[in-house]
């Protein structure tokens, strides 16, 4: 069986962590490289880094940055935001990164998805898809959770898993920074659809959400942010309670 993952998540405006709720309202949480160093530290599994705001000048601070993550931490992360063609791709992973996270682009162009896994394997390429509930379906949305689209979840990571993603990450918009909860029935239709892996995002609160997600959602990973940034659950302490409560973790 393999063991389930714990990904901090690391949401970067101006060379700084920020948190949000529902993807709004963000408050300072930190230095991303120190902050990535001490969830390495602490048994994290993975990271993930995203670019918020990546417009040009953004790009290449954050590219400064994933070199910097890559020289402090030593397990792999992931990162998104702005990832639109392969010299993007190209130009993350030689500053460090071990997978990229591709969003509103592959939802504009899935044939990135395609590119991006024939050019640097499937293992590289983790479609995220933001998506929120809204009479009695997921629907995906674009640009951050700003602008929604025709696209609904479940169809769309059948597509994307077609299409040689490796991995889905899924946020639900609607339980994102609001702490009651993963969406572990969205989540184990997931399962279900899909044989590649599905990282949990948005809701997490308690331990017993990241239990929740695993046992009833079925997620092959959970990621989340405040929690974590702000030492509400410290990683070490959530992987014990999860050991000790039968789930496989590293």
């Amino acid at each position: 069986m393999l063991a389930k993952r714990i990904i901090p998540c690391l949401d970067v405006k101006d060379g700084k962590t920020v948190k949000g709720v529902n993807f709004v309202n963000f408050r300072d949480a930190g230095d991303p490289v120190e902050l990535g160093r001490q969830y390495s530290l602490q048994g994290a599994d993975e990271l993930v880094y995203l670019d918020i705001t990546a417009s040009h000048e953004g790009r290449k601070t954050f590219t400064e940055l994933v070199k910097q993550v890559a020289a402090q931490v030593n397990i792999p992360f992931t990162v998104g935001g702005g990832i639109n063609a392969l010299a993007d791709v190209d130009r993350l992973l030689n500053a460090g990164a071990d997978k990229v996270s591709i969003n509103s682009s592959a939802l504009r162009n899935p044939e990135l998805i395609s590119e991006i896994s024939g050019n640097f394997g499937a293992q590289v390429c983790v479609v995220a898809v933001d998506a929120k509930y809204d009479d009695g379906e997921w629907v995906c949305y674009l640009n951050g959770g700003r602008i929604s689209t025709t696209r609904k979840l479940f169809e769309w990571a059948k597509e994307a898993q077609e299409r040689g993603a490796g991995e889905i990450l899924f946020t639900s918009m609607s339980h994102d920074g609001v702490k009651t909860g993963y969406a572990n029935e969205a989540l184990a239709v997931l399962h279900e659809t899909l044989n590649i892996p599905v990282i949990a995002s948005g809701g997490a609160g308690a331990k017993e959400h990241f239990l929740d997600a695993f046992n009833v959602g079925k997620a092959d990973a959970a990621l989340a942010a405040s929690v974590f940034h702000f030492g509400e659950i410290p990683v070490s302490e959530l992987k014990t309670y999860l050991r000790d409560n039968g789930v496989c973790v590293r």
